[in-house]
C-alpha cells in the first residue's frame, strides 16, 4: 500500500505531503491517523527548522473524505458490542485526529502550509493551524462543511476567528463562499500568491530563510505570538521578559560550543 504520508528534508527544511493524489488529498482514516505523529515527529527532529505541508499531484486538502468517514462511522457504531457507538468513544477517536492542528500551530518553528490546489473543508483548518499560508495562482478555497450539514474541526473556527477576526470567519463559515487565490489573498486567508510553477521555490526560499534564524529565538517568539491570544498585556510583558533572557542564554550557549576557548 502506498504511504498517505510522505516526507522529505531539503537542508533543515521538512516537506510533508499529503499523498492521495487521486482524492485531490481528501482525509481518510489512516491519513487522519497517521499526522499527528508524523507532525510530532517532525516537530521534535533537531535537525529540522522549518516544515511545509502541502499536497500530491493537483490538490492540497480536498477536506475529509466523506464516504471513506461515513464508512468508519458507520462500523465505529456497530462495533465491539456497541461502545465504538458511543458519542464518547467517536469523540475521542476524533480528538486524537485533530492533534495534527495542534502540532502545526505549537511547534517551536515555523510551519508553513503550500497551498498546490483546491483546499476544503478539514483542509482549510490544516493551513489555517501554520504560521503562513502561501498558495499557487490556481489554488482554491471552499468551506465545504455546511455543506455537508457539518459545524467543522480540526480548530478551524478558533483559528479562522483570529486570523480573520469574528465578522469574516462568520463570513467563511456560514456562507461557504468559494474563493481563487486572488480573492482569498484580499479576504485575509493565505498571505502570499506565487505563479503555480514557482510555488514551490518561492516558498523553499523562504523557508530556507526562516531555517536560518536562531531556532531559539524563533521558539521562542512563536510561543509568545501563541500565547498573546488569551494573555493580558501585562501577561505578555512578564512573558516577554523571561523569554527575551531565556533566548539570551541560548546564544550564550551556543557560543560557549563553538569557541575552542
Amino acid at each position: 500500500m502506498e504511504e498517505v504520508l510522505i516526507d522529505r528534508i531539503e537542508g533543515q527544511v521538512a516537506i510533508l505531503t499529503l499523498n492521495r493524489p487521486d482524492t485531490l488529498n481528501a482525509l481518510n482514516a489512516e491519513l487522519m491517523r497517521d499526522l499527528p505523529g508524523r507532525l510530532q515527529r517532525l516537530a521534535e527532529d533537531d535537525a529540522v527548522r522549518c516544515v511545509i505541508l502541502t499536497g500530491a499531484g493537483r490538490g492540497f486538502c480536498a477536506g475529509g473524505d466523506t464516504r471513506s468517514i461515513s464508512t468508519l462511522a458507520d462500523q465505529l457504531v456497530k462495533g465491539d458490542k456497541g461502545r465504538k457507538g458511543t458519542t464518547e468513544y467517536r469523540t475521542r477517536w476524533l480528538r486524537r485526529c485533530v492533534e495534527a492542528a495542534r502540532w502545526l500551530h505549537e511547534m517551536p518553528k515555523p510551519t508553513i502550509a503550500m497551498v498546490n490546489g483546491p483546499c476544503a473543508g478539514a483542509g482549510m483548518s490544516l493551513a489555517a493551524a501554520c504560521d503562513f499560508r502561501f498558495a499557487g495562482a490556481s489554488a482554491k478555497f471552499v468551506p465545504a462543511f455546511l455543506q455537508f450539514g457539518m459545524p467543522g474541526d480540526y480548530g478551524g473556527s478558533w483559528l479562522w476567528s483570529r486570523i480573520l477576526g469574528t465578522a469574516k470567519a462568520r463570513q467563511l463559515y456560514l456562507f461557504g463562499e468559494h474563493r481563487d487565490a486572488a480573492a482569498a489573498l484580499d479576504f485575509g486567508i493565505v498571505d502570499r500568491v506565487f505563479a503555480d510553477d514557482a510555488l514551490e521555490a518561492e516558498t523553499m526560499a523562504i523557508a530556507s530563510r526562516l531555517a536560518a534564524l536562531p531556532a531559539a529565538g524563533v521558539a521562542y517568539a512563536k510561543a509568545n505570538l501563541n500565547a498573546a491570544e488569551s494573555e493580558t498585556f501585562v501577561q505578555s510583558l512578564d512573558r516577554e521578559s523571561l523569554n527575551m533572557m531565556l533566548a539570551r542564554n541560548a546564544i550564550t550557549e551556543a557560543r560557549k560550543a563553538t569557541d575552542p576557548q
